[in-house]
């Protein structure tokens, strides 16, 4: 499943409602028409809507989607280019001096269409296979986009709106240490990464960019309360981060200018996501707020029954949060309308990840647990056999892997189905959420060392001792790994 905004859905379903045009809609009108430079024309098309003609240029408005093509074989170097505008709701047929090509929306897919048939029903056979080969490559794409954060990019907590804590980056075989920055005072949260900038924040109550090649400090943002574990989220130019005061700030990424402040009734620890034009974050007040980018106006908040620890994870406009007040919610981006409910049975404190049609996340009832997003319900319930303790980290989930860090001093490494693929134990809690690039696990933990662990068996690869916690969870990009510490270190290996 992808995170799905609201340009994407309207673009596939545009193609899949033209794929059901094209199968099940015999309707066809085929006339011929007098014209020199036109021997055909198709439309399949919705009934009773008739496309709209201007100056040589025929386009149709319309919920349901028409397809016209034109074909001159008179002047084989004239052809019509057939446009299909699902971001604008339309289907245009345009001139165009050179060969016909496919377009779907600025910036996504163009391949030619070529060799089309003068025969109605093969021209159909040939533009139905096209657009379903469209349909698919898109799908796909944006389903691994939205699960597995960018290489140079690590732009909120857990690297993207899944909240699977996966990067593409390429991490060096041999890491060292590459720089350090002194907070000044504990740092809990996980940093963002972008466009070759650090931005991450502190109990000292500051919000810092710096270099990600050298840990120079480009600018500081002052906040007259602490920050905690609310973790910096990076959208068009803007940071946003939430602090200990209740407040979710909206800080202009290049100067570190306020832009404005959010007010919340609590403490906010879970970290803000951005979907669209609207930002998410949960408080300690028991709310999910719905904030909108532009100017910091609430649009929607959704009250539950305890603190709202989690960090929302996003899919197909949906959020979904792990409560403390032991529910699993699906709340509905558009609206902050509860679509269902899953009763988790434990306090939560651990943000989902999302995977396919599942979510996973640990509990303080010693539990990880993976829900089914279709069926609403719990599918399986993962325990350790002898050592019964919390699961406070959020987990990091692949293909096949998922990888959480406990409270009983160890990493779990998880399949899909539930059951232990491999255990490591370090010397104290693991709070720290795992990151996962390059076929390794990165994880801090309570004893102050930092572990790159090997994610198919779970082998120790390296270790690095900081010398204080390592609640915070580490953030990747552009083959770089950074983390904080509890002592008011920011570490960056390379």
């Amino acid at each position: 499943m992808r995170v799905l905004d609201s340009g994407f859905l309207r673009a596939t379903s545009a193609v899949f409602a033209s794929l059901w045009f094209f199968r099940n809609h015999q309707n066809i009108a085929e006339t011929q028409r007098t014209e020199s430079d036109v021997s055909l024309r198709q439309r399949v098309r919705a009934p009773k809507v008739r496309p709209k003609v201007a100056r040589g240029k025929r386009e149709a408005r319309s919920p349901w989607i028409r397809w016209i093509i034109y074909r001159s074989p008179e002047r084989a170097a004239e052809r019509q280019a057939v446009c299909l505008s699902p971001f604008q709701g339309s289907i245009s047929v345009e001139h165009d001096p050179g060969a016909a090509r496919f377009a779907l929306a600025p910036g996504y897919l163009r391949s030619p269409l070529r060799g089309f048939s003068s025969d109605p029903v093969a021209g159909r056979r040939r533009l139905n296979s096209v657009l379903f080969a469209i349909f698919v490559l898109v799908v796909s794409l944006g389903t691994l986009q939205a699960q597995i954060t960018p290489a140079d990019n690590w732009s909120q907590f857990r690297g993207n709106p899944h909240l699977t804590g996966v990067s593409e980056s390429r991490i060096p075989t041999e890491l060292k240490q590459l720089w350090t920055y002194e907070a000044g005072d504990s740092i809990e949260s996980s940093a963002a990464i972008v466009g070759g900038t650090v931005f991450v924040g502190s109990q000292k109550g500051e919000l810092v960019a710096l270099s990600l090649d050298n840990g120079t400090v480009y600018w500081k943002y002052k906040i007259d309360d602490p920050i905690g574990e609310s973790s910096a989220a990076y959208s068009g130019g803007v940071i946003y981060i939430g602090d200990l005061g209740g407040w979710l700030h909206a800080v202009n990424a290049s100067d570190g200018k306020k832009i404005w402040a959010f007010r919340t009734g609590s403490e906010i620890k879970s970290s803000p996501v951005v979907v669209g034009d609207r930002v998410l974050i949960g408080s300690y007040d028991e709310n999910l707020y719905c904030v909108s980018t532009r100017n910091g106006s609430l649009l929607w908040k959704f009250k539950t029954s305890g603190p709202v620890h989690s960090t929302p994870s996003i899919s197909n406009g949906v959020a979904f949060i792990a409560g403390c007040d032991e529910m699993f919610r699906a709340i509905r981006i558009s609206d902050g309308r509860e679509l269902f409910s899953v009763s988790s049975d434990a306090y939560t404190g651990a943000s989902p990840a999302l995977q396919g049609d599942s979510a996973f996340y640990g509990t303080f009832n010693n539990e990880v647990l993976m829900v089914s997003l279709t069926d609403h319900r719990v599918v399986w319930r993962y325990q350790h056999p002898e050592r019964r303790f919390p699961f406070y980290s959020s987990a990091a989930v692949t293909s096949n892997r998922v990888v959480v860090g406990g409270r009983d001093k160890i990493v779990h490494g998880l399949g899909l189905d539930g059951r232990a693929v491999w255990t490591f134990a370090t010397r104290a809690r693991v709070e720290s959420s795992p990151a996962i690039a390059d076929g390794r696990v990165f994880v801090g933990s309570n004893d102050g060392r930092f572990y790159v662990l090997n994610l198919t068996n779970g082998a120790k690869l390296w270790e690095f001792n900081a010398g204080a916690a390592l609640s915070a969870s580490p953030a990747i990009g552009k083959g770089k790994i950074v983390i904080g510490s509890q002592d008011g270190r920011l570490y960056c290996f390379g």
